[in-house]
């Protein structure tokens, strides 16, 4: 079951800097609530996603980031506390899966640049086989987009937390470009105008 996410990131060092730095007041606050499931909201911005940032730490305690990445929606949410993903085939280092035999914890960072949001996800993991699990697959598959998938990683949400948008430099992906020339004509006009001035 989900839980305040600050029962485990809000460590005794944690505190401290928080007390150090003026903020401990205010954060403290934020430990009084004891449950968490994913709503419409977090709900929305998961199916929304291309790609998240994953991390992992291995057996000899260096921690791994990795981004996986697929088709819009790739990563679904199960139920209120599970996402799950068709993990596809890579560069085959293996490090993110060799990390989460050992330790299944995991820390899943979805960002969407054009909105300048981001969700913070903290997961126990389980590592299924695809062949196990056929209708899963077929829930997790887009037959459109030309991957092999390997495995299939279920996430048990322990917590969750949206982050400010402070220092996310805008960005926008193609088809949200071309989504807002279609909205606005003159956009490109006045954008290379700009760019001579």
């Amino acid at each position: 079951m989900a839980k305040n996410f600050t029962n485990f990131a809000f460590t005794d060092s944690v505190k401290a800097e928080q007390e150090a730095r003026g903020s401990r007041a205010s954060y403290a606050r934020m430990e009084e609530k004891d449950q968490y499931k994913l709503s419409f909201r977090e709900t929305t911005f998961i199916d929304q996603q291309h790609g998240f940032y994953m991390s992992t730490v291995g057996e000899k305690g260096w921690p791994y980031v990795q981004f996986r990445g697929g088709p819009t929606g790739f990563l679904k949410v199960i139920d209120a506390q599970a996402l799950a993903y068709a993990d596809f085939g890579g560069n085959m280092q293996y490090i993110s899966t060799g990390n989460l035999k050992t330790s299944k914890k995991a820390m899943l960072f979805l960002m969407d640049y054009s909105t300048r949001t981001r969700l913070k996800i903290w997961a126990e993991t389980e590592i299924l086989e695809p062949k196990d699990n056929p209708d899963l697959l077929e829930m997790l598959t887009d037959p459109g987009y030309k991957a092999k998938v390997e495995r299939i990683i279920v996430f048990h949400i322990k917590g969750f937390d949206w982050n400010c948008p402070q220092h996310i430099t805008p960005k926008f992906t193609i088809d949200q470009m071309k989504d807002l020339v279609k909205q606005h004509p003159d956009l490109l006009e006045e954008l290379n105008k700009a760019a001579e001035a």
